[in-house]
């Protein structure tokens, strides 16, 4: 990691470089400071919560890309961007006098304890399924949701869809609103197919669009029963496509042809080819 950073006319003074073998948190507190102060930089200083937003996103899923790449020094470096966003938007909190990152930290280890009466308390969960069902509970509690469906709208709108289809469909599983097996959510995810079939020769736009979400949200359950993230299997998946109509695209390079003047046919004996290399 860069161990050298470098502050040009702070405060109107003369390019300041500031050197350090190990910077520390209240060293990230202070250049955050520096940065969103008068004379600091004009990009960070015209950031909000709402024009950061992408940023948060976008760091969140280079973080996820560094684990999957099992390259520790990347997650490390993706991580200290993901951090920077939780001190950024904390300093214009701050700034708002809405809240600091002290705050934040209060409040995160206050909720740590507070959720983990088995480790910080007298009661006992000997399982990772105990643990769950008992942070909901303690949850639902503290938030002083009175109905079951108060958990289910608690789940954020703007995740990604299948990643909320999965977590509402395991906090509706808490109470028993289940199937009983997962060979009964086989027969559901075929019965919700053909009814898509039946209406897709209606025509009917919006109905194609609702049996198709029915669809899909009946595949979410059986991922659930797996154990298995859809939103991650669904990206492996494209991931493994374009690895693939790579390899197409490369055997019809070799041999002369160019993608658009082939037949499906034609380029298909080069993706089953693709299924074997790679």
């Amino acid at each position: 990691m860069n161990k050298e950073f470098v502050f040009s006319r702070l405060l109107k003074q003369e390019v300041k470089i500031l050197k350090k073998d190990r910077y520390g948190f209240e060293d990230l507190l202070e250049i955050m400071r520096i940065l969103r102060s008068e004379k600091g930089c004009p990009w960070d200083r015209e950031q909000d919560h709402e024009s950061l937003k992408k940023y948060l996103i976008e760091e969140c899923y280079e973080v996820l890309e560094a684990i999957d790449l099992k390259n520790s020094d990347k997650l490390c470096e993706e991580l200290g961007d993901l951090f920077l966003q939780a001190i950024f938007h904390s300093q214009i909190a701050d700034e708002n006098k809405d809240f600091n990152i002290y705050d934040v930290v209060d409040g995160i280890s206050k909720k740590l304890v507070s959720r983990h009466v088995h480790v910080f308390g007298s009661d006992r969960a000997e399982t990772a399924d105990d643990v769950v069902d008992k942070w909901e509970a303690i949850k639902k509690e503290e938030k002083g949701f009175d109905k079951h469906s108060g958990m289910l709208k608690d789940v954020p709108p703007n995740l990604p869809a299948l990643m909320r289809s999965y977590k509402v469909q395991q906090k509706a599983s808490q109470v028993g609103f289940d199937w009983d097996n997962i060979e009964d959510v086989f027969k559901k995810v075929h019965e919700e197919l053909d009814e898509l079939k039946e209406v897709y020769l209606s025509k009917n736009v919006e109905r194609i669009k609702d049996e198709l979400g029915d669809l899909l949200f009946s595949v979410v359950n059986i991922s659930r029963f797996l154990k298995v993230q859809p939103e991650i299997a669904l990206t492996g998946t494209v991931n493994k496509f374009i690895r693939r109509f790579e390899y197409v695209e490369k055997k019809a390079g070799e041999n002369n042809r160019e993608l658009t003047d082939m037949s499906l046919d034609d380029m298909d004996v080069f993706w089953e080819e693709s299924k074997k290399h790679l």
